[in-house]
């Protein structure tokens, strides 16, 4: 199988890391797997299989008016439609919403490539302006299929764009995680003796970390041996660290920042709490259920849902409810044996979102689409 990959960048992104696993798994089966970016490879952040063929067209300018955005959009297609033809893919698979319409207009009139779109969120959290929502109603129609992390957003593609296949393939959850720089031990950021409260994501005013951090801080007097860490980096650190400070959290509440040994902090946690305002298949709380980490989350649109199964592996909570979500870590907190009890399920996540059964249904989309 050829198969090539098209995507914004490979920072260090929820889709970037799907990306990865996915690409590496069947690199490692003997697939031919390019990976095309918009970015240059200097944004790279996840560690590739040596026979995975890396393509970057370093045009992510940003444009300053209409024309020069349409002109930027203008060569970004062109040079995907080269790339298309010179390599000649089994399968063409963009991956996120601006790079499925991309690849829509790339691959139009290629018969030999099947063109394959995926939505990597739930679209009408990030709108996208009139222009690309316009774009993306009337090109996906022009693609073999696309596909949708949750029954939610397949049923939003059916309604909202003119898709003629939607499938829905939720993400992986590798087990164990590879590990690559930089790397942060616990022991550097705080102590080892003291119990452990996990959150990672991007700093960034979707994944809510300031609410997290306000309930901590009211937790903080009655659970005096947790610690809270909040791995990740972007652009809400320095108002998330004025938080901290004015809280006077500095030595409980911790920002390390991006790490690429994040398997490791997971097995040392006790509990991971995720505080999204919308997710699309959140990664890392399937991948900390993966390692037997019991979890509490926001029923955020979308993903928590599909992931935790309440009551057995961890809390749901209404979303944004910051009075709730200090009850449920609280329960949790307070109860060991609960969190024991949590993590021994939780490790079906392992079997539930493992890369060969994520990886299959991935195949056997590309064998039906290719028919």
């Amino acid at each position: 199988m050829r198969l090539l990959i098209f995507i914004y960048s490979l920072g260090s992104g929820g889709a970037e890391r799907v990306t990865t696993n996915l690409a590496n798994y069947w690199a490692a089966r003997g697939w031919e797997i390019t990976i095309v970016t918009l970015a240059s490879t200097n944004a790279d952040f996840y560690k590739l299989h040596p026979g995975i063929k890396r393509v970057a067209f370093d045009l992510t300018c940003d444009s300053g008016n209409l024309l020069s955005r349409l002109s930027n959009n203008i060569r970004r297609v062109k040079e995907l439609r080269r790339a298309l033809r010179e390599i000649q893919p089994d399968v063409a698979l963009a991956m996120m919403s601006t790079a499925n319409v991309i690849l829509a207009l790339a691959a139009r009139g290629l018969s030999n490539v099947c063109a394959i779109g995926s939505e990597r969120t739930f679209p009408p959290q990030l709108p996208l302006g009139a222009i690309w929502e316009a774009l993306r109603r009337n090109t996906y129609g022009q693609l073999a299929a696309v596909v949708a992390l949750t029954q939610e957003c397949a049923q939003w593609i059916g309604e909202h764009s003119s898709a003629r296949r939607i499938s829905v393939i939720p993400n992986p959850a590798c087990w164990p995680l590879p590990e690559h720089g930089p790397q942060k031990k616990r022991s550097e950021i705080c102590s080892s003796e003291r119990r452990l409260l996990l959150a990672i994501g991007r700093l960034s005013k979707e994944k809510n970390f300031e609410l997290l951090i306000d309930v901590f801080s009211r937790l903080a007097q009655e659970h005096v041996d947790w610690d809270l860490v909040i791995l990740g980096e972007g652009s809400e650190r320095q108002g998330l660290e004025a938080q901290v400070k004015a809280g006077n959290l500095g030595k409980r509440v911790f920002l390390p920042g991006r790490i690429g040994n994040v398997g490791e902090w997971y097995e040392q946690a006790d509990l991971y709490v995720m505080t999204s305002r919308f997710e699309g298949f959140p990664n890392t709380l399937a991948e900390a259920l993966s390692h037997g980490l019991a979890a509490v989350s926001f029923d955020c649109d979308t993903g928590p849902r599909d992931i935790i199964r309440h009551g057995i592996d961890g809390l749901l909570v209404p979303p944004g409810n910051s009075m709730e979500l200090m009850s449920a870590l609280g329960k949790m907190m307070s109860d060991s044996s609960l969190r024991e009890r949590f993590a021994s399920k939780a490790v079906d996540a392992r079997e539930r979102f493992s890369i060969e059964k994520i990886a299959y249904m991935w195949e056997k989309l590309f064998t039906q689409c290719m028919q």
